[in-house]
């Protein structure tokens, strides 16, 4: 119910199906907003009377995304082409275009490596054929988001994600297609790594370190909040280097756009050790979120662990709620004082709604003219060989084939696929590789 819901009692009503229920109880009931449901029991039946089918492995270095799937299922039609009406990946596009984009589809690209996966689908490292270019590709199963009632939020990603060539700080969207089963994100593929990776191989970070990747996280929220959006899941996993050392702030999944005036925020969202505890009381709420977030990013990066601790989400999030974080003495009084102002429990009165967080004394040795020319040199250079090298990412992810599985046809068939209608976008950059 992320983006149909109000508060009434501590609960989300769904202003859809009108669904009563507990925001500590959402995630265990299932959402079928969106979906025909007699098509959905009619294809789960189906599902459930099938017998489980064993893949073929292969050893190849790279392959094809459906590959150890049969290509054509018994009752299943695959279509690969951006030619029906819910597929179009130009909108809008001259004829003089519909040459380029018939040459461009899933099949473009050879895809190498699983970079990371969630509920949302997968991530993998994408090579356009014959072009020697490497691109990160987030797939996501249009069944998953339309159940988990995600259409807004990929949605609001994708144009986030566009607006986000105006930052170099935010990470970079080439274009979105879909097929009948997916919707792919093509995007700049960062091969430094995410800060939460390098954390783990050092512990914690240096000093300037830390505080160059938070002055270069700043600019990117900073931009966010300059166009009315709140960001809402900072976190060492969102922040990927790219191969200089730079910062980009990556998944805008989450984004709230339009936050102007006094329109704020309700929706109860975030990852559970950053929440801000405005969200934990049900309030409205807008920037402030993003300023709290950021404080539970500094203090891991300057100390080496969570701020706030409990043995389930209910201790964590009183601790977020009452708790004072534990400073070690070593850390400088700079240091302390910009987590403290940070974790300031009133919103109106955290630093960077209150007073300019630039101008505080931690960011001392930044000269911000310069960092947003990314003329600063950064502290750390990851070690990247190629512009496919995929080393600095979870080896967990990267054992795993480069593959999506395909959801039954039926369960398919009983989509509403006028809901993905606009996902399609094309930045003129790629369409400059494509003709190369």
């Amino acid at each position: 119910y992320k983006l149909f819901i109000i508060f009434i009692n501590n609960k989300l009503f769904s202003l859809d199906c009108g669904m009563n229920v507990h925001h500590k109880c959402q995630k265990k009931v299932a959402n079928l907003c969106g979906i025909n449901q007699k098509l959905l029991a009619e294809a789960l039946n189906q599902v459930s009377q099938k017998s489980t089918r064993k893949s073929d492995s292969g050893s190849v270095e790279s392959v094809g995304i459906y590959q150890d799937f049969d290509r054509k299922p018994k009752g299943f039609r695959v279509d690969m082409t951006d030619n029906c009406e819910y597929d179009k990946l130009w909108e809008g596009r001259s004829s003089s275009r519909l040459s380029t984009r018939r040459k461009f589809n899933i099949d473009s690209f050879a895809f190498h490596k699983v970079l990371g996966k969630g509920s949302f689908g997968k991530v993998l490292l994408a090579e356009l054929k014959g072009k020697n270019e490497f691109f990160a590709v987030k797939a996501l199963k249009k069944d998953v988001v339309l159940i988990d009632d995600d259409v807004e939020c990929t949605m609001v990603e994708k144009r986030v994600l566009a607006l986000a060539w105006e930052n170099p700080f935010l990470t970079h969207l080439y274009c979105t297609f879909q097929t009948k089963e997916h919707l792919f994100f093509v995007m700049e593929f960062l091969n430094g790594g995410d800060l939460m990776f390098h954390i783990q191989d050092k512990g914690r970070f240096d000093l300037f370190r830390a505080t160059f990747y938070g002055a270069e996280i700043v600019c990117g929220l900073e931009f966010l909040h300059s166009k009315g959006i709140i960001y809402r899941d900072l976190k060492l996993d969102n922040v990927m280097l790219d191969k200089e050392g730079h910062i980009k702030i990556a998944d805008f999944g989450m984004c709230k756009e339009n936050v102007f005036g006094e329109n704020k925020a309700t929706t109860f969202c975030g990852t559970p050790d950053y929440i801000a505890p405005e969200i934990l009381q049900g309030l409205k709420y807008t920037f402030s979120v993003d300023w709290w977030s950021f404080g539970v990013l500094l203090y891991e990066m300057l100390i080496g662990q969570s701020p706030f601790h409990g043995d389930d989400e209910d201790e964590l999030f009183e601790s977020i709620r009452v708790d004072t974080p534990h400073y070690p003495r070593w850390i400088t009084k700079e240091s302390k004082d910009i987590l403290e102002k940070l974790f300031e429990r009133d919103p109106t009165k955290r630093l960077g709604i209150t007073g300019n967080i630039r101008d505080h004394h931690f960011f001392k040795a930044i000269n911000w003219t310069t960092l947003e020319k990314k003329e600063m040199d950064p502290p750390f250079k990851p070690k990247v060989k190629s512009a496919s090298d995929y080393n600095n990412f979870d080896r967990e992810f990267l054992s795993e084939k480069p593959r999506l599985s395909h959801s039954d046809k039926n369960l398919i068939d009983s989509m509403d696929q006028s809901a993905f209608a606009g996902f399609s976008f094309i930045n003129p950059k790629f369409e400059q590789i494509l003709e190369k």
